[in-house]
């Protein structure tokens, strides 16, 4: 008996001081914090890149883009966290918005309700990303969801600015907007998937 508790605390001590531990625990926080902040900064650079169309109050962003990248380098929990972030710093007075806008005033306006919908996007687009790793159509499937929720988020913001039904409102928020989300959806895939593998093979 006195053997075993002698084992139990050596145990104890020497897995409290193994510098390898820590020192790989130390790694994966730094990992994760860069991580973070370079997706939180890709969706900063291209957030602002956006065509106008005269049809509609509401640009053709590259933000969607930006969030799937993130979700993919990070997964469903830090992706979103550097959506959120990206929405922040956006909030705070930096020009990461569409057309290099930012503020109160943006994310208050018709189109505010289609970057707050970045977030179940980010959500709904990552869970699907890291439960089925390698199942490329149910990547697709969660990035179409993720996008549909911020559709919808978005309309409904739309309709209540700009005093629309929900027809007027879908042809003014989503329907010119689909052919070009798909193609970010592709991109999202060619690009995602490799850089996943990559940080898996790191350790990340």
């Amino acid at each position: 008996m006195l053997n075993s508790e002698l084992y139990s605390r050596n145990y104890k001590v020497t897995k409290n001081n193994n510098p390898t531990a820590k020192n790989k625990t130390a790694k994966l926080t730094t990992l994760t914090i860069t991580r973070v902040a370079l997706a939180t900064a890709v969706i900063c650079v291209l957030g602002p890149l956006s065509i106008n169309l005269p049809i509609s109050p509401v640009p053709i962003s590259l933000g969607i883009l930006g969030i799937f990248l993130a979700v993919y380098v990070n997964g469903w929990l830090y992706g979103t966290l550097s959506c959120m972030l990206y929405i922040l710093i956006g909030f705070v007075g930096v020009p990461v918005f569409a057309g290099f806008t930012s503020g109160l005033t943006k994310l208050a306006g018709p189109t505010g309700g289609y970057i707050i919908g970045y977030i179940p996007l980010a959500l709904i687009a990552g869970f699907f990303i890291s439960k089925f790793e390698k199942k490329i159509p149910l990547h697709i499937l969660g990035m179409v969801l993720g996008t549909l929720s911020c559709y919808l988020l978005g309309t409904l913001w739309l309709m209540i600015s700009l005093k629309l039904d929900f027809s007027a409102a879908l042809m003014a928020g989503v329907i010119p907007y689909i052919p070009a989300d798909a193609v970010k959806m592709a991109i999202a895939v060619g690009l995602g998937i490799p850089v996943r593998s990559g940080i898996k093979k790191i350790g990340g």
